[in-house]
């Protein structure tokens, strides 16, 4: 196109913007030649984050809404993965493999494929990230980070912590997962400049989903490593309002200093959201970055991991994650899974996850202050065990009892030096409120018994008969 083309279509745009609807149909008219009302419709597409206008229905742009972003109404959890981009995995995997691609030669590569991805994480080992691998962790993988990054944005939306012009990074976007899950959760209204950083070719199935991202959505993948790229050139007057790491972390050679440099390019009230996976070295690594980034570095921890005592902070192995119901077979793991007898080895439902939510204006989920003359610190516990206490935990597991065994649940306030768990010994209506607490919930404990465990080679809270527990907020 005619740079100068492109720049009456921009400068009656910015003339008109705060005066009517921008409408192609008029506009065409003052550019000199009169190009075609599609090309200005795309040029105001191209430029609607320097303008800051969002599409409307009726094919008129507005300026964009300021302030915070609401829901456009309630989150009900994840049931499926949708459809929509089901198909545009499928069509990739056919254009790769042909149609029958789960069957055959494809098929058992594929399989084979996720086999050695799954065996190479658990020996926490590099991973190739080649076509074949990415196409795998496409049919593995993008359902469940799918449902991952719906559960904890969701918090951020309904808390109206992701303003209406929302710049986002993503660092190591990998296929798409977590992009997915940010951009449906968003209300139309919102005007998004998303951009990606991913060096593998897991960046052309990210390319693909992304393709149709939505009339108000901009793309642009970076092909970079986290380490290598150039976030200050990107960033300018313009930092990041979200910074997603969505299972990228555990994979990085030093991923405190990855964090710390990303963190420097948020706004003053932005926010960083970190995924893992829940197994034990992933969600305690997490843990130990969010340390080494917000205890000893310049972020505080908003959510779930909350630091309630002033100047402290946990030294326990906290390996704390989050479970959500499964979601429904996606049908492209079924057709790999039946090619290969139905075992369900390539079926992958459940969603589990490790999370932290830094910030960077000291906000946090739980604006809450002990004090010590109500409540007992954890950092206290070897002072008060066998005895009686009062103590304020943030609930950091869903129950871990296994069998007939004594509901079980991990607590926090922050300032543990070994991990406690809550045993609930003793179910009551005075201690239900434990049971039915959303994970991340403050909870206060009344005349709880503490004993030290041995075997775990950490702190018991004993909810029993003598004891109340209560939602603290």
């Amino acid at each position: 196109m005619n740079p100068e083309t492109r720049r009456q279509i921009r400068e009656n745009a910015k003339y008109l913007r705060n005066v009517r609807p921008l409408d192609p149909e008029e506009i065409f008219e003052y550019v000199e030649g009169q190009p075609h009302p599609a090309v200005v419709k795309q040029v105001l597409r191209e430029e609607a984050v320097d303008l800051a206008i969002v599409e409307e229905d009726d094919g008129t742009f507005v300026p964009a809404p300021e302030g915070p972003l609401s829901p456009s109404g309630p989150f009900h959890g994840v049931e499926r993965f949708p459809e929509a981009y089901e198909r545009r995995v499928e069509e990739l995997l056919a254009n790769a493999y042909g149609d029958d691609w789960a069957r055959g030669e494809s098929g058992d590569r594929l399989r084979e494929r996720i086999r050695e991805v799954k065996e190479r994480y658990l020996d926490r080992a590099a991973v190739e990230y080649d076509d074949l691998t990415a196409h795998g962790y496409a049919l593995y993988h993008l359902p469940d980070y799918y449902a991952v990054a719906q559960y904890v944005l969701w918090d951020l939306l309904a808390e109206g912590l992701l303003p209406s012009q929302l710049r986002v990074l993503d660092v190591g976007a990998g296929v798409g997962g977590p992009a997915l899950g940010l951009l449906d959760l968003l209300p139309e209204e919102a005007l998004v400049e998303y951009h990606a950083v991913e060096p593998s070719a897991a960046a052309d199935v990210l390319e693909t989903l992304l393709s149709d991202a939505g009339q108000n959505v901009d793309v642009t993948v970076h092909r970079e490593t986290a380490e290598a790229f150039d976030i200050d050139a990107e960033t300018g007057e313009d930092p990041f309002d979200l910074v997603l790491f969505g299972n990228v972390l555990n994979e990085l050679a030093d991923p405190d200093a990855v964090v710390e440099r990303y963190f420097d390019a948020l706004a003053e009230d932005g926010t960083i959201a970190a995924l893992e996976p829940a197994d034990r070295n992933t969600a305690t690594g997490l843990r130990e970055i969010e340390r080494a980034v917000a205890d000893d570095g310049p972020a505080t921890v908003y959510a779930p991991t909350v630091r309630l005592w002033p100047h402290q902070s946990p030294e326990g192995e906290c390996w704390s994650f989050d479970r959500e119901p499964d979601i429904e077979v996606p049908p492209m793991q079924k057709r790999l899974d039946d090619a290969a007898g139905g075992t369900g080895e390539f079926v992958n439902v459940d969603v589990q996850f490790a999370y932290s939510v830094l910030r960077k204006d000291d906000r946090r989920a739980i604006e809450l202050t002990p004090d010590r003359g109500t409540h007992a610190p954890m950092s206290d516990a070897e002072s008060y065990v066998t005895g009686r206490v009062n103590l304020l935990g943030i609930k950091l597991s869903r129950d871990l009892s296994e069998g007939d065994s004594n509901p079980l649940y991990l607590l926090g306030d922050g300032s543990q030096e070994v991990d406690h768990f809550a045993v609930v010994t003793e179910p009551s209506l005075l201690n239900d409120d434990l049971r039915e607490a959303d994970y991340g919930d403050l909870l206060s404990f009344q005349n709880a018994l503490v004993l030290w465990n041995d075997d775990e080679e950490a702190y018991n809270v004993v909810v029993d008969g003598e004891t109340t527990v209560d939602r603290a907020r």
